[in-house]
């Protein structure tokens, strides 16, 4: 077991304490399809449980810092240097239905000289007991329940030919827009690698890129809790991630993220205009 930083440990505990709440209602959801309403009013109340959970165990440990939290917003800090980022339930349309993959994001943002920068993150699947963390500079690793619990390194796939490449991306929400966009984008990937994957919790395609699962991301238009902790993941574990339009990733929401090989090519395929 690697040794864990006091702000690592904190952040891990927050997601796994949250994790149960979801599980057990996880299980709950089967007596719930008959309607509408009834799952997702329940899944609100699941997500906003966990939410609290992380928030009242983080606000304990580091007294005065700001939290970006995806359903209660913004809550400044007394500490304004620091600021955690939180989704509580990334893959809520997974967890609605019963699909079992969805995700615990946390990532800490660190702002000392007017420019923030991402310090830590954990992104934690609670279905496989997986836990992906990384802190900056320090590398990325993964414990995995499955495994006896034992950190190891994150080592993303060193694919070189695109041909032999899977990727991941998303879909945007209904209502939203950008999926003629994404048709293009896909018809010009797929034509050139081995397939594209759309599993729906963006926090997980990322650190399943990093795990070397996937060989690239990319999306638009998330929110800056979907992939906080995942990026920084990705980074420490030595891929490439960046803006695909103009501006710092966390703003835009457009990401992509590849190793260095495959990136020109990857790039090439989604920004055609």
């Amino acid at each position: 077991m690697l040794a864990s930083s006091p702000i690592m440990a904190l952040m891990q505990k927050a997601a796994r304490k949250a994790s149960r709440g979801l599980m057990r209602d996880f299980g709950e959801l089967e007596h719930l399809q008959i309607s509408r309403k009834g799952p997702a009013d329940f899944v609100t109340k699941a997500d906003k449980a966990a939410e609290a959970v992380i928030h009242e165990i983080l606000a304990e440990g580091r007294p005065g810092y700001g939290f970006l939290l995806e359903e209660g917003g913004e809550i400044e800090g007394t500490d304004k240097t620091h600021r955690f980022i939180i989704d509580p339930l990334d893959g809520t349309t997974n967890y609605l239905h019963g699909i079992p993959h969805f995700a615990i994001s946390i990532a800490l943002e660190r702002n000392l000289d007017g420019t923030p920068e991402l310090v830590a993150g954990v992104v934690y699947n609670p279905v496989t007991d997986e836990m992906f963390f990384a802190e900056k500079d320090k590398g990325a690793f993964i414990n995995d329940g499955r495994r006896g619990g034992k950190d190891r390194r994150l080592r993303p796939a060193n694919r070189h030919i695109f041909a032999d490449a899977l990727f991941a991306t998303g879909i945007p929400f209904l209502g939203r827009p950008g999926h003629a966009r994404l048709l293009k984008e896909l018809h010009k990937v797929m034509a050139r690698c081995s397939g594209v994957r759309r599993l729906g919790a963006a926090s997980l395609d990322l650190v399943w890129t990093a795990a070397g699962r996937y060989d690239g991301f990319w999306e638009r238009g998330l929110a800056t809790w979907d992939i906080a902790a995942g990026m920084l993941i990705c980074r420490e574990a030595g891929l490439i991630v960046q803006s695909l339009t103009d501006g710092n990733v966390l703003d835009t929401g457009d990401i992509i993220i590849c190793n260095e090989r495959l990136m020109p090519e990857l790039l090439e395929a989604v920004n055609f205009d």
